[in-house]
Parts: structure tokens; sequence; C-alpha cells
């Protein structure tokens, strides 16, 4: 394949220099302009014929010196066109630097804009390739089957036995809504995805036609973090149900473009996630995982896009006002603040997803506050919510204190 593409390029940059070389020996057209031996000899010849027509000079003599003179006039043509012309310095110079450019251009163009060793891709080739990719997506079943989460049971003997009673109560009743619901968390807590996926199918199914928007985001986030991240067609049928609901709701914006993503079509994903980044807000959980990938995409659509950077409002930490509040609280007060703020991020994340670094930061928080079980949780969650994602993984292990 490599040989496909290297050896038509090379063939065709030999052709061009070897036209730039022969430029380099073929010498300047001769001065076509009469020499000043010419010009007196031309001269001489009319004074000839000047002379015999007024007589005073014979027929003979004349023909005689027109012969004479016309040799010398052919001898001195001669020397002007069969003279050696060398070519100019500056000539060469130009070539030589046309050359340098021409293969500095065509290696920069094909290694930023091309890519050596891949046939080429029209746009068409690839609309259809993602096509085929979209319609070979695995099933919710089949990927859940291929990845076998579990999650991992409490570290806390009560809480497990208190998960333990949960799951039992609900299977006592079945149309219990609110019993689902609360399941669902639980097992999503635990990083037992695909339970939490079928507790939350139970809601759905229940509330029928008065399912929200919402909640078919939300059946179809947990949907994606069972399958591993893959936007899979059952999942996708939610994102269409949230959105025939909620055109602007945004977690199934997030996933939708997520979807086209691994199908192959940044140019929709770019348009969809550009958007969403547009309309913020900051700190919405899909931010961050939109402006890690966003300039890739844009590379990919063909689109000249930079991100912008965080305004010093969307970096900022607590206000003054805050950090003194704090300062006077006690230590009770201040464990308890704490304590709030570590389990509002704790449920953001169970439920929304996040970043490495917040996952990372939720597990070191429950260890500091001595609350190994949900510490353990957060983690297993966190891995499997990173799962497709290598780097993320290793900023979740890396920042995670050994314990």
């Amino acid at each position: 394949m490599i040989a496909e593409f290297w050896i038509p390029a090379a063939g065709l940059l030999l052709a061009v220099v070897l036209v730039l070389v022969r430029a380099l020996q073929v010498p300047p057209e001769p001065d076509q302009s009469e020499s000043a031996d010419q010009h007196v000899y031309r001269d001489q010849l009319a004074e000839v014929a000047r002379d015999i027509a007024k007589g005073s000079l014979s027929a003979e003599e004349g023909a005689r010196l027109r012969a004479e003179v016309a040799r010398r006039l052919l001898e001195a043509d001669r020397a002007g066109t069969s003279a050696p012309m060398a070519v100019p310095p500056m000539r060469k110079l130009a070539v030589g630097v046309t050359l340098a450019l021409l293969g500095a251009g065509a290696l920069t163009y094909t290694f930023v804009l091309g890519a050596p060793g891949y046939p080429d891709l029209p746009l068409s080739a690839r609309i259809e390739r993602a096509a085929e990719f979209y319609a070979s997506r695995p099933t919710q079943d089949q990927q859940e089957a291929q990845i076998g989460q579990q999650g991992s049971m409490p570290a806390d003997p009560a809480e497990a036995q208190l998960l333990l009673d949960l799951r039992a109560a609900v299977a006592q009743r079945p149309d219990d809504v609110r019993g689902h619901e609360i399941l669902a968390k639980e097992e999503a807590g635990i990083g037992n995805y695909p339970a939490a996926r079928a507790a939350f199918e139970r809601v759905i199914v229940l509330k029928g036609g008065q399912a929200t928007a919402k909640d078919h985001a939300v059946l179809a986030e947990m949907m994606i973090a069972a399958a591993g991240g893959i936007v899979t067609p059952q999942a996708e049928e939610h994102l269409i149900a949230a959105l025939t609901a909620d055109t602007a709701n945004p977690v199934a914006r997030y996933y939708s473009g997520q979807m086209l993503v691994q199908i192959g079509r940044p140019d929709q994903a770019f348009a969809l996630w550009r958007a969403l980044l547009d309309q913020g807000p900051p700190d919405a959980p899909w931010i961050p995982a939109i402006r890690d990938q966003i300039e890739g995409l844009a590379r990919a659509a063909g689109v000249n896009y930079t991100l912008p950077a965080l305004s010093e409002a969307d970096l900022a930490g607590p206000d003054a006002a805050a950090i003194d509040a704090a300062s006077q609280m006690s230590a009770e007060d201040r464990q308890a603040m704490i304590a709030e703020m570590v389990g509002g991020l704790e449920e953001r994340l169970m439920r929304e997803g996040g970043t490495a670094q917040e996952w990372a930061r939720l597990v070191s928080s429950l260890g500091v506050l001595g609350e190994s079980g949900r510490a353990d949780a957060a983690l297993a969650a966190g891995r499997a919510a990173l799962a497709a994602d290598a780097a993320g993984l290793a900023i979740l292990d890396a920042g995670v204190p050994a314990r």
C-alpha cells in the first residue's frame, strides 16, 4: 500500500526535476541583432552597387568587390551565431531554489494534510464507510456480554446488606417506579451498570408515555456506560426519544455527538459539540470531554477552529466570602460542609459522569473522609466510565492515593 503511493509520487517528482534540469542545460537564445562588422559589410555592399550604377566602378571590378564583401559578411554572421553562450549563474540559482521548495512543499503537504500508506478516501467513500460502521454496531446485549461488567459490592458489610435488601424489595414490587429508580442509582454507584440499565428500563416501561426527555437521556447514559462507552442502537433509540421530547436536551446531544465520533462523522460531531460548548454552562459535566476532543474533530472535519480559552470566572475557585465563612466554622461544621461538597460531586459523577481528574478527586476525597467503601465504589465506577479512554484511566489511577 505504501509503494502504491510513494512510487508514483517519486516518479512524478523525478519528471519535474528532469524538466527543470533540462532548462538549465539549454542556453539562452542568442542575440539576433547585427554586430558592428555585419553592419559595415552591408554598407559596403550598398556602396559598391552605387559605384557601379554611377559608372565609377566597372561591372567586373564591382562583381569582384561584392563577392569579397559578401564572403566577409557571411563569416561575420557565422561567428555571431555559433559563439557559445553560458547559462547565467542567477538562472542556476533560481532552478536550484525551485527544486528545493518543490521537494519541501510536497513532503510538508503529504505529511500534514495527507496520510502516506493509505488509499485515497474521498468524501463519498468516508460517508459510505461511516454508514457501514453505523449499521454494524453491536447490540446492547452483545456489548455488555463482551465487557462483562458486574461492579463490586460495597466494602462495608452494612452497606452491602442494604443493597441486597433493596434488590429483594424491588424484586417483590416490580411495579414500584421509585424503587427501580433508587435501585438503578445504587447499582450505578457500585459500577454494576448492566443492572442499573435493567432497573431504569423498568422505570421507562412503568412510566410509559409519561417518561420525560430526562428519563430517556438517563437510560441512554446508563446503557452507554454498560456498553463501555459505545453508543449502541438501543441506546440511540432513547437518545432520539429524549431529543424528540426536548430538542435542547444537552445529555442526549452530547451522546449523539459521541456516537457520530464513533462511526466516523467528525463533521457532524463537531457541529453538534461546538454548539454545546458555546451554550455551556462552563461547569456542565460534558464540557471537559468536549474540550478534550473538539480541536481534533475540527481538523478531521477540515474546519479551521481554535478552542477558546477558559475565562477567569471559569477557572476561579471559591470566592473570598466562602473562604472567610469556612474559616470561621467549627471543625465539625467544616467537616460536614466538606462531606456535603464531596457528596454533591459523587452524586453528579455517578449520574452524569465526568473527567478523569474529577473521578480521581472524588476517590481521593472519600478516602480522606474515611469513606473507604464509597471510595472503592467511586473508583470502580470511574474505571467503568473511562473504560474506553486509556489516557483517562491512567490519569485516574495516577491521581488515586495508595491505600
